[in-house]
């Protein structure tokens, strides 16, 4: 059994567990002990979340300019780096919209009743961040230190900083190898730390769960369901836009290349991380007849900037929370959020869960109780297995329309020369 079945399990496990406590708390219990063991039992939850937002900063910043270095000598790479771009906004457009979409048609939020929800924690919010003006606005995106929008997790501000600092190195050139090469293994340990901290999420599981029925009962539950079907509807309208688009610019090779992804796509889906799946995805793209060097440089990107499962989810979890509270976003400021889930969305690369990460800043961002995150936490593993999946087609059909578009896709009989110098 892998490490990432037993995570499934503990979390299952710690569901169940979690539900069970409550319930039978909330049944035997006077109203006073309720209020105290629902607090502090919600504390499990915390210590989750907080070391989630412990490695957001330190994620970000590696990847980004890690991804943004990779793309090194602009004029070389400018052309490939340019077609990438533009299909990478595109579909994260389109997954941002339809996840925008359908949360407003369907309004899952609204199926769960916080009514005494936790609003102390909710006004300690308002108190940070009162008014939306367009000075707080540009404050909010433009760092006045680095320090400050790192300690403070302010993912924009770190993402503005990220893309100077990697445009910078990369213009400099050579000089800043080491450094790159440096920064691409802070990554990689940032990367083990979210998996030694994804060990700690049935514990957090356990505290919301038991917490949130603790204080309300059983009829949450109908809110899941509810959640998860919505949530599935949505990732097969996505697949049928990809696939669809897929078939128009490659033709009968999409079939192909559903054929040649089928057995990274499993592995995504059963791990729920995409990332597991990078090399063998690197393996199989070129078998299908993408060049090479158009896949070390393109699918590394799409990993960083092109998670459109991950995507059509944030706009839905952000605004299915907003919902749940009872917090009204006019469709401009739902815009607006669409904008800066496209920018935070970049540079989280395939970490299981990363799209939480990214909806709990976002939720803090726009006075959106980040809690609430704790609400959706029990269902997210089975709607991470969909999301990982997702992306990993989502990236497999990126690369190959590039390569297309470059004129560079054969047929995939030749036989392929394995040059991994770039996997290294």
């Amino acid at each position: 059994m892998g490490k990432g079945n037993k995570l499934t399990l503990y979390i299952l496990l710690a569901m169940a567990l979690g539900i069970i406590v409550g319930y039978i708390v909330h049944v035997s219990a006077p109203a006073e002990f309720i209020q105290s063991f629902s607090k502090n039992i919600k504390l499990l939850s915390n210590i989750f979340i907080r070391l989630v937002q412990m490695i957001i900063a330190p994620l970000v910043f590696s990847t980004l300019v890690v991804g943004i270095a990779k793309l090194g000598d602009l004029k070389a790479v400018g052309r490939v780096g340019g077609k990438a771009l533009l299909w990478f906004v595109t579909a994260s457009l389109i997954s941002l919209l339809l996840g925008l979409m359908l949360v407003n048609l369907f309004k899952p939020g609204t199926h769960i009743n916080l009514a005494q929800a936790d609003t102390e924690g909710v006004k300690d919010l308002m108190n940070k961040t009162s008014t939306f003006s367009l000075q707080n606005f540009v404050e909010h995106i433009i760092p006045k230190s680095l320090f400050e929008a790192m300690a403070s997790n302010e993912i924009l501000q770190i993402v503005i900083f990220s893309i100077f600092f990697g445009v910078a190195a990369a213009a400099i050139g050579d000089y800043t190898k080491p450094l790159i090469k440096a920064l691409d293994v802070v990554s990689h340990i940032i990367l083990k730390m979210v998996n030694y901290v994804m060990n700690f999420a049935p514990i957090g599981v356990f505290g919301a769960l038991a917490a949130v029925v603790a204080a309300k009962g059983l009829g949450i539950f109908q809110f899941y369901l509810v959640y998860f079907i919505y949530f599935l509807i949505g990732i097969a309208v996505l697949w049928i836009i990809l696939i669809g688009i897929g078939f128009l610019i490659l033709g009968s090779r999409m079939k192909v290349l559903l054929r040649r992804i089928g057995g990274p796509l499993l592995i995504a889906f059963s791990t729920t991380s995409s990332e597991a799946v990078f090399p063998k995805l690197t393996e199989e793209l070129e078998r299908f007849g993408c060049r090479d060097r158009i896949v070390s440089f393109v699918l590394p990107l799409g990993y960083s900037f092109n998670l459109d499962g991950s995507m059509m989810y944030m706009t839905f979890a952000s605004l299915a929370i907003a919902q749940a509270y009872g917090i009204h976003l006019d469709l401009g400021t739902q815009l607006v959020m669409l904008l800066v889930l496209m920018l935070t969305s970049k540079g989280i690369a395939g970490v299981p869960r990363a799209s939480l990460v990214v909806v709990l800043a976002t939720c803090a961002m726009f006075n959106i109780p980040p809690e609430g995150v704790a609400l959706i936490l029990p269902i997210d593993h089975f709607c991470d297995m969909f999301r990982s999946a997702t992306n990993v087609v989502g990236n497999a059909l990126a690369t190959s329309v590039v390569s297309k578009w470059e004129g560079e896709l054969s047929d995939g009989h030749h036989h392929v020369h394995h040059d991994h110098s770039h996997t290294a």
